[in-house]
Formats: structure tokens, sequence, C-alpha cells
């Protein structure tokens, strides 16, 4: 699958490239980068205000990623966005503002991004909302404890799949115990749709968010999926060109389709890309390449603690293949930056989970993460490069 992807052609520090930093974004194949290309040569306009034959062309690429997303999902309603973060904060500006009053519950829990906790938080700082945080026990949330936590409540926000752990969590049973209170549901899927299929209908969440760059398309676009009940719910949140029906001078009308949530300019050329990366990942068989790097990723969890690394990733039935750990004494950054001279690229930090951080007692971990086109001889490489790194630093 490498040949796919033209960044696997070069050398890194004189070595062939091994990227083990998919959770943070994967790399682009041909198509993508080909089909922006295309667009910016060929058909490069604005969308939805002309009738030329470039906005024509501009407009149906467009839009292409939309039906291809709502498709892909089972979807009522997509709304383009910037990313998952954008998401996230659409919902609570054109949800969470119109919905949540002072003493309202929303759940959310200690394994989350920053980009699901900070939002509900400023939102708290202006309506009193009382935000509930459910525990993370052993590496997996404490699903006693969320029913408990569920009282009352009217959201639930939570994690699909860990950036950090690669848990993925029991989504199903928390929308159902969710529903069973009236609450509604915001997933937070930007790890879990590059290594599953979800039927967002299906799953019966009201809110699904995630963004292209983790699934081999562009950065820069993501996507908000809302159920019919929960679009009802939402007004607009940026006012502007193309999310209007009508403005006088007096006062303006809006669209009713997602275009409501889309004021200006959109992310045109990375619609076009995003549409590409979506064909190209449907030819793909998610599960089994699932299973693959699943099995991959926990031989090296295995062989990390061999080698007197602390593992934080279960890796269970399910998990996303991804590698949390620290050496006891080398320094996250020291080690990455060793690595990195291998060719071997990982990533280090709190990877914006900074409470789950603290809740592992850790300041940041060294994370790999595997993807489509990784194989078992990136990760003999990856664990080369270890032992030298051992060698070096003892």
């Amino acid at each position: 699958m490498k040949q796919d992807f033209p960044i696997f052609s070069r050398l890194v520090n004189g070595k062939p490239l091994v990227y083990l930093d998919n959770a943070a974004t994967t790399q682009k194949p041909s198509c993508v980068i080909d089909a922006m290309s295309e667009f910016y040569s060929v058909s490069n306009a604005n969308v939805h205000r002309a009738v030329h034959t470039l906005a024509g062309e501009a407009t149906e690429g467009y839009e292409k990623c939309r039906k291809l997303l709502k498709q892909r999902y089972n979807a009522e309603y997509a709304v383009i966005t910037s990313g998952t973060t954008e998401a996230i904060n659409l919902v609570a500006h054109a949800w969470g503002k119109h919905n949540l009053s002072s003493g309202d519950v929303i759940v959310l829990t200690e394994m989350e991004h920053h980009s699901d906790i900070v939002p509900w938080q400023m939102l708290a700082e202006t309506s009193a909302i009382e935000i509930r945080y459910v525990p993370v026990t052993d590496g997996k949330l404490d699903m006693d404890a969320f029913e408990v936590a569920l009282e009352g409540a009217k959201l639930v926000c939570v994690v699909h799949t860990s950036n950090v752990l690669g848990v993925r969590n029991p989504v199903e049973d928390i929308i159902t115990l969710s529903k069973a209170v009236g609450a509604k549901v915001l997933l937070d899927a930007a790890q879990a749709v590059p290594h599953e299929l979800i039927d967002f209908r299906e799953l019966g969440a009201d809110f699904m968010a995630f963004s292209a760059h983790k699934m081999c398309g562009p950065t820069g676009i993501g996507a908000l999926l809302i159920s019919n009940d929960a679009f009802t719910e939402m007004e607009p949140f940026m006012g502007g060109g193309d999310m209007i029906d009508t403005v006088t001078l007096e006062g303006s009308t809006y669209q009713t389709n997602e275009h409501k949530f889309e004021a200006g300019t959109p992310r045109i050329a990375e619609g076009v890309g995003w549409a590409a990366a979506l064909e190209w990942i449907s030819n793909v068989d998610l599960e089994s390449h699932h299973t693959r790097l699943l099995s991959i990723a926990s031989d090296v969890a295995e062989q990390l603690r061999n080698r007197g690394m602390a593992v934080y990733s279960s890796l269970g039935p399910g998990d996303a293949a991804v590698v949390s750990f620290n050496h006891p004494t080398i320094h996250p950054e020291d080690f990455a930056r060793l690595l990195d001279a291998q060719g071997v690229a990982v990533r280090t930090g709190h990877h914006c989970a900074q409470p789950l951080m603290d809740k592992l007692g850790v300041s940041g971990t060294i994370r790999a993460s595997f993807y489509l086109y990784n194989d078992a001889s990136d990760a003999e490489v990856f664990l080369s490069g270890v032992d030298r790194v051992l060698e070096a630093m003892a």
C-alpha cells in the first residue's frame, strides 16, 4: 500500500521513513494530492455563487464530499467544518447555548481531548451549567460511575476511541444509557473513523465529529454529522454569506440545510481532496487491517515491556493500534529525537489530554500509532531503533 503514498519515497536523516505518528495525522495518497492539484489547476472558482463553468465544477466537486460523507456514515446531515475541534465548538455554540441553561448537566470523561473539554468549560463560565467527569480506572471508563453521573444529564460528550490509549469506549452502551435519561450524545470520532466504518443513524448518537486528515484526507477540513432531531434544535452561530436565505436592512432569514452552519467561503480544495480520500478508503477492508495492526501493536507493546518500558495502552479487542509508553529514566523528547535520527517518527507530549496524563501520573508519553500502510517491518525497525536508543543512553 505504501506505493500509493509519495512521502514514503523520501529518506529522513538518511534512513527510509517509518511513520508512526498516525494518531496525529495520516499521510496522503497520490489520488488526494492529485485531486487538489487538479482543482487548483483547471477548476478553481468559488462555489454556490455563479453559473459559469468553473463555479459549477467547483460546486460539484465540493458537494461530492458531503454526499460521500452522508452515504458512508448513513447520516441525515453533514456540516463541513475545519475539523473535529470546530465541529465540537459548533455543537457548543449552535446547540448548547440555545438548549442548556443554569443547572443543566453535561457529562464528559477524564480521557477527553482538550477539544471536548475546553468548549464546555467556556460555556459553563457564561451559562452556569454543571460539568461532570466520568473517571478512568485502569485505562478504561468507569461505567458504574458513568451511570451515576447520568442523573439529570442533558448532554453526554464522549471520545469514541482515545488518542492516547487507543481504547475503544463502549459507545453503544453509553448511547443506550444516555438516551434512557433523555440526554443527547456527542461522539468525538476523530480516532474512530480511520479504523472502523460507523453507521451513524443506527448507532443513535445525535452528533459525531471527526477530521479528514486522520483518514488520509487533507488537513483543515472535518465534519459534524447531526441527527434530524438535533438539527431542528440548532441555531446559527456565524453569520455571513452562503448561510442566508434573504438579507434586508431589517433582518435576515437562514437556509434550512447544512449551509445554515457554513458561513463564508468553504474549504473547496480540501473538500475535493477529502472526496478523493473517501473514495480511496472505501476500497480498503478496514476490519482486516484493524485486526492486523492491532496484532502488530500488541506485539510492540509486549516487546517494550520486556525492555523495561511502562506501557499505558491495553490494546484489547476493538482498540486502535496506539502504543503509549515511557522509559523510566529517558525523557520522552530525548527518546523521540534519537528515534527520529533513525528515520522513525513518533509523537511525544500530553497529546492534548492533560487530565488523562494527570490520571496516569505522568506529564506526557511517547506514542507510536500505526495505520493502514504500516506493517511488521515498520515495527521491527521501530524496535531496533528503541534498542539503539537504550544502548546510546545506557
